[in-house]
């Protein structure tokens, strides 16, 4: 039985919020009722677009936050379950500029 989550929601603004918790149904209704953080709650309604379950919750927040600093591109392909995409959205940009 998983211990920790990883999720990333989607917001009204189309924004993605991506978070972790020891219960996931618990801390959607939180974000669901505007008792979550500050972003989804300004951005309500929400919508849960994926997640990640782990043994230990600090495998779920150290996730959370390697996912927080994602390009939006690359959340996506992460979302959409095109994982095959995530090497080339890592890439820095200047990696593929012509000296």
């Amino acid at each position: 039985m998983p211990i920790g989550f990883m999720y990333i929601l989607e917001c009204s603004n189309g924004s993605y919020y991506t978070g972790s918790t020891i219960n996931l149904k618990e801390r959607l209704l939180q974000h669901l009722s505007g008792e979550g953080a500050k972003h989804t709650k300004k951005y309500l309604p929400i919508k849960l677009v994926y997640h990640e379950e782990y043994s230990r919750i600090d495998e779920a927040f150290y996730r959370e936050k390697q996912i927080q600093g994602w390009s939006r591109k690359k959340k996506e392909a992460l979302i959409n379950n095109k994982n095959y995409k995530l090497p080339s959205l890592s890439k820095n940009y200047t990696q593929n500029l012509n000296k």
